[in-house]
């Protein structure tokens, strides 16, 4: 696989450390995670459990290895170091300037490995007046502005269904890993990488920062072309109360459709900018929407060169023929559900390890393979470093 023979030592918790790091292990590296004690990975413990285990945790913690270490002794952080030391990358997603306290942060780590490569993922950066600030995803979200164009039915400000920060910022994190990577095969030294969750946020709205950046204005979302300021973008509700989308704005979509539905007339409506002059677009489609189920509507629509999909529920999606064609629902020997690897090499492919450690299983394995023999391991055991 891509990543055969990469080590990575993971000391970050809940979901944007843990994805990029599943997502280096489902392609062969080598992952130690550093579960602090005396709780280990909180990711444990969130959601729903199947015989114990957390849906969360299986899907960001498949085939790695866990050590847990106390991280106020002295002991832990020479440990570290010598792992450290045979470890390619090494990720962490603590508030700034917690790993300088716990002595293993990227200058420490760099004097005794100079390969490595390092990543920190934080909410607002390792600079900045917000850098002790504490926050997880829906703070990022509501300091960048993704929040306040983030609307329900009610025209209000509402939490998004993905933890964008989390999940954008563990992506970023992952392509920065790799790029020091490539360049250390050239310089055989390693770098640091400063992962913010906002500045990932602001870097993935280059389609929608049109009034803000050109007009100095906040945007009035629903006139916004990807928020349903186009008739041809936009959710309608169908006769039994699901919904329905249409995905596309270009013309010959909505020429294909009107057409279709015998409003010919409308289609130059669909060639205005997005906003109030589409608006009779959107109500003959609110309204001709609410006329069949959205099962008719599927079945209407098959064929038609137009843009649309029916509104799932996420167990539906998970059930979705072409979610499982791509093989992005995987079941393991227990008939667990498990999330499927992006990524797909024609040669290499990666491969799913469905193990999962439980809390500390690896700390002894680990510590023999740094050289710590049996009397010293066990003293710092009994002296309570794991």
């Amino acid at each position: 696989m891509k990543l055969d023979g990469i080590r990575v030592l993971d000391l970050s918790l809940f979901l944007p450390g843990p994805l990029l790091t599943q997502m280096m292990a489902d392609h062969g590296a080598e992952v130690i995670k550093l579960e602090p004690l005396p709780h280990g990975e909180p990711n444990r413990e969130i959601g729903l459990t199947r015989d114990g285990v957390s849906v969360f945790f299986a899907n960001t913690h498949r085939g790695k290895k866990s050590i847990s270490l106390n991280l106020k002794t002295e002991a832990r952080r020479e440990a570290l170091l010598r792992l450290a030391e045979t470890c390619d990358v090494m990720v962490e997603a603590f508030r700034p300037g917690v790993v300088d306290r716990l002595g293993v942060g990227y200058d420490a780590v760099a004097a005794r490995a100079p390969h490595i490569v390092y990543a920190s993922i934080s909410a607002f950066g390792q600079t900045g007046p917000y850098v002790r600030k504490p926050a997880h995803d829906a703070a990022t979200e509501a300091v960048a502005g993704i929040l306040s164009v983030n609307l329900g039915q009610d025209d209000k400000p509402w939490l998004p269904a993905i933890a964008n920060a989390d999940m954008l910022s563990s992506t970023i994190a992952l392509s920065g890993v790799l790029m020091a990577l490539l360049r250390r095969r050239e310089t055989g030294k390693g770098d640091y990488i400063d992962v913010a969750m906002m500045d990932s946020l602001l870097a993935c709205m280059p389609n929608n920062y049109g009034p803000p950046m050109a007009e100095k204005r906040a945007p009035v979302p629903k006139e916004e072309r990807s928020w349903g300021g186009n008739a041809m973008y936009r959710l309608y509700e169908t006769a039994d109360g699901k919904w329905i989308v249409l995905g596309g704005a270009e013309i010959k979509f909505a020429r294909n459709l009107l057409t279709a539905l015998g409003r010919l007339d409308l289609v130059e409506l669909c060639a205005l900018p997005p906003g109030p002059g589409q608006d009779p677009v959107k109500a003959f489609f609110d309204e001709t929407f609410r006329t069949r189920t959205q099962a008719e509507w599927i079945d209407w629509f098959e064929g038609m060169d137009v843009c649309f999909a029916p509104v799932k529920t996420l167990r539906e999606g998970l059930d979705d023929p072409q979610v499982r064609a791509r093989e992005m629902v995987l079941e393991d020997d227990r008939g667990w559900e498990h999330i499927g690897i992006p990524v797909k090499f024609r040669d290499e492919p990666g491969r799913v390890d469905f193990a999962l450690p439980a809390r500390g299983q690896h700390t002894e394995e680990v510590l023999r393979r740094l050289g710590y023999d049996a009397d010293t391991v066990a003293a710092m055991k009994r002296d309570g470093v794991f």
